[in-house]
């Protein structure tokens, strides 16, 4: 009997410990969570000090949180410290390969260094993760990455799945009509641009950069449109004088 009731008060006590354990490391793990939250909003307002202390005390909790790794690598990258932003990047991803935020970061990271093709194996990589959720901007940023390398075809598939994604979205409507008139499909870049325009026509938030003009004007001049090329050209003129889409747009016509 006497046995019997130790077994039971043993198994008891292991029951207890696992779970006191387990809410310890639950409250950790949550503690770290507040902390790398409260920190991106403070380094999203331009306030890194107090970043910088709430990523401490998470890093302390936790050493090998990936999420707090990354936001750091952020607040040392907006420091301008771009050797220890990059250490800690690597060290997030070699903590958790599955945290995809983090290889998103360091991707916008490594193109704003501008090391393209290294971006883009981190956006690609990103891209790869079906339960992200703002896979249109990371093909976005895969297609600029891709045009920055002078892939213009990989660049499209990244862009048409943006659009697909995000169903439509300006900048990325934008950018698949521009490359596909790079590689010269003027049929597809007319239907995703007359998409662009029927967005900026129903919402008045979009309006017309010198980029979204000038492609306007050269899907124009393609099919003769001369009466919407001139409308374009017009605005592109008077808005934006010292763009360099303008100065395009001169030695456009200056070769007819």
């Amino acid at each position: 009997m006497l046995t019997v009731v130790l077994v039971m008060f043993l198994a008891t006590g292991c029951v207890t410990v696992s779970d006191s354990r387990f809410s310890r490391e639950k409250d950790r793990d949550e503690a770290v969570e507040n902390y790398v939250q409260l920190a991106t909003a403070y380094i999203s307002q331009g306030n890194l000090d107090r970043a910088n202390k709430h990523l401490e005390r998470a890093l302390e909790l936790k050493p090998d949180d990936a999420a707090a790794l990354s936001a750091m690598a952020l607040l040392q990258s907006s420091d301008g410290e771009a050797r220890l932003a990059e250490e800690s990047f690597r060290k997030a991803i070699s903590s958790d390969g599955d945290y995809t935020r983090g290889r998103v970061y360091f991707g916008a990271f490594l193109y704003g260094e501008g090391r393209y093709r290294e971006a883009r194996d981190q956006f690609r990589e990103a891209s790869a993760d079906t339960k992200y959720p703002d896979r249109a901007s990371v093909f976005f940023n895969l297609g600029m990455s891709e045009e920055r390398l002078d892939n213009n075809e990989a660049a499209i598939a990244a862009y048409r799945r943006s659009v697909e994604l995000s169903r439509g979205e300006p900048k990325s409507l934008l950018a698949l009509s521009r490359t596909l008139v790079k590689a010269g499909d003027y049929s597809s870049a007319s239907r995703y641009y007359s998409r662009l325009a029927t967005l900026m026509a129903q919402n008045p938030r979009y309006r017309h950069s010198p980029e979204s003009l000038l492609t306007g004007i050269r899907i124009a001049r393609h099919f003769d449109e001369r009466n919407r090329e001139s409308s374009l050209a017009l605005q592109l003129r008077n808005n934006f004088p010292e763009s360099v889409e303008y100065q395009q747009y001169r030695v456009l016509i200056s070769n007819d």
